[in-house]
């Protein structure tokens, strides 16, 4: 029988920052969306204090209750190398790594030596000791059933962060007690369809005749109710899915109105996707691009989205070059606009298709790219650039509580003083 595991970094994003400042141990941190917008991620700490998922920052942080909270901006150079971290932990101790999410991962613990229960609790250890997150793990016959062992072992401290269901036994007992808003492809609108016909609990769900289920919620509801049972339907994927489109939007961290500025932004938006294109080994064949003002703040509405098939490239000048060009089309002079971004789609293996009247030597082009990617990979991100990019960018995102990219840029290192 199969065995699945899944490892939960608790408020990753906060413990990423907990790793590096030891003053933060039992503090309450809370770190926020882009440009200082909300909180997105909360310690237990913080919680106990009323901060709640989506809270804006503006009006949090004034609360009296709030004043022992410990704020940062977004640090996604931060907790993407400390998810690597936690990867690297645990490839090298079990047959086989599924990431979820930057910090869920699911495990193959099939026929794994010795106690289960041990071995578990052995990884976790292993991913706190090395790469400093707190983890919970589940485990069960199934992902389904792992997914839902996890979230057992963070919300009940009795389990002290570990959930075995692979008994029978265990899982009913456990299924009795747990809302089905608990499981995992389980969604709200679902959620509904269910409670009018008297499911409240996973053993209702369970129990549930699954022509029923099929015809209700179709076949991924069934699939669902089957590994819920303990029959696996959902295998570890080998290789990861090709994507279907790679996005780069953001807010920017003030209003703009001048042409100049929204073309720096979607210039370097362009060029963050090329980048993410090229990591995958993949070209773009169709780039889209979006402008818009704030809804929320009284200014005119307008918003556009205009896309173009473009000849299948990940060269940065070539993406920068048709998406400024969109861009220009769609830009509207009088207007505060809050928002742009590139979407690539049309996703393809780089190098697979040969063409003809192209603009660009696809081999200088290669080489050149890989040539940026390697400098800016070894001396840290935007090292060399475009220079459409921008030099000040006044625009980017607000981060005015950012702390130090520990991990990746060396001038922000954590040093060690001798006394």
């Amino acid at each position: 029988m199969p065995v699945f595991g899944l490892i939960d970094g608790n408020s990753f994003y906060c413990s990423c920052q907990r790793a590096f400042e030891p003053r933060l141990k039992r503090k309450p941190v809370v770190v926020l969306s882009n440009n200082d917008g909300c909180a997105i991620a909360r310690t237990r700490e913080a919680k106990s204090l009323g901060i709640k998922m989506g809270d804006p920052w503006h009006f949090a942080h004034k609360r009296p209750e709030a004043r022992p909270v410990v704020w940062y901006s977004s640090n996604y150079a931060l907790y993407a190398d400390m998810s690597r971290r936690m990867y690297e932990v645990l490839q090298a101790r079990v047959p086989a790594v599924e990431p979820y999410s930057i910090d869920e991962m699911f495990l193959d613990l099939t026929s794994l030596p010795g106690d289960l229960y041990q071995r578990c609790k052995d990884i976790r250890e292993a991913v706190w000791q090395e790469a400093k997150i707190p983890t919970c793990v589940g485990w069960g016959p199934t992902k389904t059933i792992a997914k839902l062992a996890n979230g057992l072992a963070k919300d009940h401290a009795r389990l002290d962060g570990l959930c075995d269901l692979t008994d029978p036994l265990v899982r009913t007992e456990w299924y009795a007690v747990t809302s089905i808003e608990e499981v995992w492809g389980i969604g709200r609108q679902t959620v509904k369809k269910l409670q009018a016909m008297g499911v409240e609990t996973v053993a209702d769900f369970v129990s549930l005749d699954p022509k029923t289920i099929r015809s209700v919620l179709t076949v991924v509801g069934a699939r669902v109710q089957a590994e819920l049972r303990g029959q696996s339907c959902l295998a570890l994927a080998d290789v990861s899915p090709t994507r279907k489109s790679i996005a780069s939007t953001r807010t920017f961290g003030r209003l703009l109105t001048e042409w100049s500025d929204i073309r720096e932004a979607v210039a370097h938006y362009a060029a963050r996707a090329a980048e993410k294109l090229r990591a995958e080994h993949l070209e773009a064949a169709h780039l889209s691009v979006l402008i818009q003002t704030n809804p929320h703040n009284g200014d005119p509405w307008y918003a556009k989205h205009v896309g173009a098939g473009i000849d299948p490239t990940a060269d940065t000048r070539d993406l920068i070059r048709h998406a400024t060009q969109l861009a220009e089309a769609i830009w509207l002079p009088s207007y505060r606009y809050f928002k742009a971004g590139v979407i690539l789609t049309d996703l393809r293996p780089a190098g697979q298709q040969s063409q003809f009247f192209l603009t660009r030597d696809p081999k200088v082009s290669s080489a050149a790219m890989a040539a940026m990617d390697a400098i800016n990979a070894r001396f840290g991100a935007g090292m060399i650039r475009s220079s459409s990019t921008g030099l000040s960018r006044t625009w980017r995102p607000r981060a005015s509580l950012l702390s130090g990219r520990y991990t990746t840029h060396l001038c922000e290192i954590v040093q060690a003083r001798s006394w």
